[in-house]
């Protein structure tokens, strides 16, 4: 007996005979976005279906050819050409055409030697499956170095009465990263200044500030379409203006971002940039959201060893540990014993150092607005896992009730939020003098 082509089609079993990249053909890509960084670049590329693709670097010029199977050319990707910034770091520019049948080749220039990644996504949330393309620097910048920098150089431009600076950049940065010690009797050991060394140096007060979501994860949005992500990296910007123009007890503080633009860092990342420049304080600012549109008032949350101190502070620590799905992982890139182990060495004195800057911030909040817990909460937030660092997560408001939404978009909220959140760590360190390090500009 003879089996017709179409007697198999109209039974539906012809695709028992198709080879895999044939049945993928029907993957349609469904939008296109481009997130520029310092710390890197992402592209992404949305599909109805899973993606495979291939990569070649081309060290000279430097770019990246990425074909990608079971796809044609549509008009969203071909809007990636158009996304390219004049100021992204990495990307100078992206190329796409139709490879061959069922193929699409991408060829993305890029201004510098960089480190790519390439990855996929599975469906979550408001997304569909992701290929994903990250370029990494291929030699990544300090960041207490150039925080060091910026306070040479205020220094440099200050009044003549202030005291002139001769220490080398390299000088300052070893003595910052002096080991720090509570026991007064065991000073770090001193480093021998330059003969132009200025008359008295600073110990550098250094504020972790991170601003939740970005990039990929937008965090939540209110009713009137206001992105989380993008009120708390105002509020932060807002907040390191009056760090950075602030004093305690003669020593000088500066902010550093976790991310100071619109991209995605990982929870763990966010721990490694705190820990890497041995910040002080660690302040995670967010804004909240419910099911119903009448919760409302800020929130100020530390870290629990144990449980939660309540249901609702358990749900909110696995909505925001569930912030690396959405903006997206490379998990075969990431150490994950190393991540895990970071992750595990909270400590007990920790969390009760992150307990009193919470009080001390919650404090201040209440009296700019109002309160949903009248105490500071306990979850497990991977975010506050620096065992060495105070660290507390801050819900500015409820983004999903109208009111506070309106109050999260306004400048004069996020002014009076800021003078809140520095008045609290002002107020922290008064009364917990940051540890003794050597002294540093």
């Amino acid at each position: 007996m003879t089996v017709r082509r179409r007697d198999l089609l109209q039974g539906g079993t012809l695709v028992l005979l198709l080879g895999t990249a044939q049945i993928a053909r029907g993957a349609t890509i469904v939008a296109v976005r481009l997130w520029p960084a310092e710390d890197y670049t992402r592209v992404t590329i949305e599909s109805d279906g899973k993606l495979a693709s291939r990569q070649v670097v081309v060290p000279n010029p430097p770019r990246l050819a990425v074909d990608i199977d079971g796809i044609d050319l549509n008009p969203a990707l071909r809007e990636l050409v158009a996304k390219v910034q004049a100021d992204d770091p990495y990307i100078a520019g992206i190329r796409v055409g139709q490879n061959a049948p069922g193929v699409v080749r991408l060829v993305i220039d890029l201004k510098q030697q960089a480190l790519p990644q390439v990855f996929t996504l599975p469906p979550i949330a408001a997304y569909q499956h992701r290929l994903v393309i990250d370029f990494h620097p291929v030699h990544p910048a300090d960041p207490l170095e150039a925080l060091i920098a910026e306070r040479l150089k205020d220094a440099t431009n200050a009044p003549p009465s202030a005291p002139s600076i001769g220490d080398p950049l390299g000088d300052l940065i070893a003595r910052q990263q002096a080991p720090r010690s509570r026991d007064a009797d065991k000073p770090p050991a001193a480093v021998a200044p330059p003969a132009n060394a200025i008359a008295r140096t600073d110990r550098l007060i250094i504020i972790a500030l991170d601003p939740g979501h970005g990039g990929e994860d937008p965090g939540a949005t209110g009713p009137s379409g206001t992105r989380e992500k993008d009120v708390v990296l105002q509020v932060a910007h807002r907040l390191r203006e009056r760090i950075n123009a602030t004093t305690v007890n003669g020593n000088p503080m500066r902010a550093f971002l976790t991310r100071d633009a619109d991209f995605f860092v990982p929870l763990h990342v966010r721990v490694q940039k705190a820990r890497r420049v041995q910040a002080d304080l660690f302040v995670s600012i967010h804004a909240d959201a419910f099911t119903t549109p009448s919760a409302r008032g800020a929130s100020v949350f530390a870290l629990s060893q144990g449980g939660a101190s309540s249901a609702a502070a358990r749900w909110m620590a696995a909505k925001e540990n569930n912030a690396d799905l959405i903006g997206g992982v490379n998990v075969k890139a990431t150490d994950v014993h190393v991540a895990q182990a970071l992750l595990d060495m909270s400590t007990a004195a920790q969390i009760k150092d992150s307990l009193k800057l919470g009080g001390a911030l919650l404090g201040e909040i209440g009296r700019v607005g109002q309160l949903h817990k009248g105490a500071v909460e306990q979850a497990g937030f991977a975010v506050l896992k620096a065992p060495d660092i105070p660290s507390v997560l801050v819900e500015t408001a409820f983004i999903s009730n109208p009111d506070e939404e309106a109050k999260l978009r306004s400048d004069g909220y996020q002014d009076n939020l800021a003078d809140a959140l520095m008045r609290g760590i002002v107020r922290y360190f008064s009364a917990n003098p940051p540890l003794a390090r050597s002294r540093s500009v």
